[in-house]
């Protein structure tokens, strides 16, 4: 594989623009249209599209749900320290989310999931690859 895009319908896209930008996702204008934002999550590799929910339906015939009522997937991003998720999470809250449960803390994983302003599930993690004994990402063959 070579990349990973995750879509997430919106119904304002400048506003999803500011909140993930606010959270510390790049904007890629040369990927982005007035319907649909790209934001680089891993430089080359993991990129989420931010898209109009009318743009998105096109990519579908079946209804487009309400994350915020009936949630059908989260986006998890994983940072190399627990102080970079505490930052992720405030700096989300701050711009627009909210947080409906407190932290979750495994001592080898810790989370915290928030709702983007249109509802979608985003959680910021780190986790101990040796303590959870996975092998760590850059060690496994494709």
């Amino acid at each position: 594989m070579t990349a990973v895009f995750v879509g997430l319908p919106v119904t304002d896209l400048e506003r999803s623009k500011a909140f993930y930008e606010a959270i510390g996702l790049t904007f890629n204008p040369r990927m982005s249209d007035h319907n649909a934002a790209c934001f680089i999550v891993e430089e080359g590799h993991s990129f989420l599209m931010l898209m109009l929910r009318e743009f998105f339906q096109t990519f579908t015939d079946l209804p487009i749900g309400d994350p915020a009522v009936n949630p059908s997937a989260s986006t998890s991003i994983y940072l190399d320290t627990r102080e970079a998720v505490d930052k992720a999470a405030t700096d989300g809250l701050a711009a627009g989310a909210a947080e409906p449960r407190p932290a979750a803390d495994y001592g080898f994983m810790y989370q915290r999931g928030l709702t983007d302003p249109d509802g979608n599930a985003i959680e910021f993690g780190w986790f101990d690859p040796a303590a959870a004994d996975i092998p760590a990402v850059e060690n496994q063959q494709a």
